[in-house]
């Protein structure tokens, strides 16, 4: 649990077991630095972007429905509750390494109302070696996304934000793992307006709370852990899913040394779910809270002793986990982002 004060800003994989569990602490640099990258800001490039992400691009990314019958539980189900949760999660488009993809992100209460947060890897990643690491291109947020439908109109992305740490990340090292966070300043639509006045809301962001409470997990995944789950509209890209329980911290192995920090419920949510919030202090009534955390990987977990298990042991469950924020890294991302200029 982290110990320092807490920070409350805004407005209303899987790893196989391995013999022994380890954790490490994050590398926190003294001085903070805070890496942006332009992605689209004049006209031409920002239309170049909407140009890009056809009807047929968007639909590629989803993966094919199933006859499996529909299921849910605390580790997964869709979302289907009308509230303001929907609006400020939507589904996060770009393309990396030459390859299309998406993750999650979340609007968050910021100065310039027009700021989300998602998974470091889904602004700036390493190809699968580790190697030639790359801002992605081609940004683009669809708020409230649901079956190829844009009910709040798309966003490009301004301005990419991460921490510099995050740029010398290697796909297989797990000590940059508490740096896969970052945010992305969006432009205004074409008629002038920011996310968050589109939208009407924003989810709050918080620094330094505690990882132990319960929490509810959203995400666009494209996958699910869950055979019986598996092509269910809410696990092929086309629909809003969820997760929510008490949050346990990633114990790591010998192997896979993680860093503290890392925090997550039971959840079968697979890829694109990413960037996805973690959400403290959640009324599902309002579909308000404060976003503590972002899905990033996931790990296996069983028993009180959080040990880390084989999916196959008894009691063994799937946590889909990721950085509890932090003023020493996640503050100083977002005052960055929150304060950039939107132009016209």
């Amino acid at each position: 649990m982290l110990t320092s004060a807490m920070l409350v800003f805004g407005t209303a994989i899987s790893i196989p077991g391995a013999a022994a569990a380890a954790t490490v602490s994050p590398a926190v640099s003294k001085a903070p630095t805070v890496a942006t990258h332009e992605q689209a800001v004049s006209v031409g490039e920002r239309q170049a972007v909407l140009d890009y992400w056809t009807a047929e691009r968007v639909a590629a990314l989803n993966e094919p429905l199933s006859g499996n019958s529909p299921t849910s539980g605390p580790d997964g189900a869709p979302w289907t509750r009308s509230n303001a949760l929907a609006p400020t999660v939507g589904r996060l488009f770009f393309t990396n390494q030459g390859d299309d993809s998406s993750c999650t992100a979340t609007v968050v209460g910021s100065a310039n109302l027009s700021t989300v947060v998602t998974a470091g890897h889904c602004v700036f990643n390493t190809d699968l070696l580790g190697d030639d690491g790359q801002w992605a291109t081609n940004v683009m947020f669809v708020p409230g996304y649901s079956d190829g439908r844009a009910p709040y109109g798309k966003f490009v992305g301004r301005i990419g934000v991460a921490d510099s740490t995050w740029l010398q990340n290697n796909a297989q090292d797990p000590k940059f793992d508490s740096y896969d966070q970052a945010f992305v300043v969006l432009n205004k639509n074409e008629r002038g307006r920011t996310v968050q006045e589109v939208v009407g809301a924003a989810q709050n962001v918080g620094f330094d709370l505690p990882g132990a409470q319960l929490v509810f997990q959203f995400g666009y995944p494209r996958g699910s852990s869950d055979q019986a789950r598996a092509g269910l509209p809410e696990y092929t890209g086309r629909r809003l899913a969820y997760c929510t329980g008490q949050a346990r911290e990633a114990r790591g192995s010998a192997d896979w040394p993680t860093p503290k920090g890392q925090w997550g419920t039971a959840c079968v949510m697979g890829g694109g779910s990413s960037g996805g919030p973690r959400i403290a202090a959640f009324d599902p009534l309002s579909g308000l809270g404060t976003v503590v955390g972002v899905n990033t990987w996931a790990e296996y977990m069983g028993g009180v002793t959080r040990r880390v298990c084989e999916p196959d042991d008894e009691n063994c469950a799937r946590h889909l986990v990721g950085p509890q924020f932090t003023s020493a890294i996640t503050k100083p991302l977002y005052d960055r982002a929150q304060r950039a200029r939107v132009g016209a």
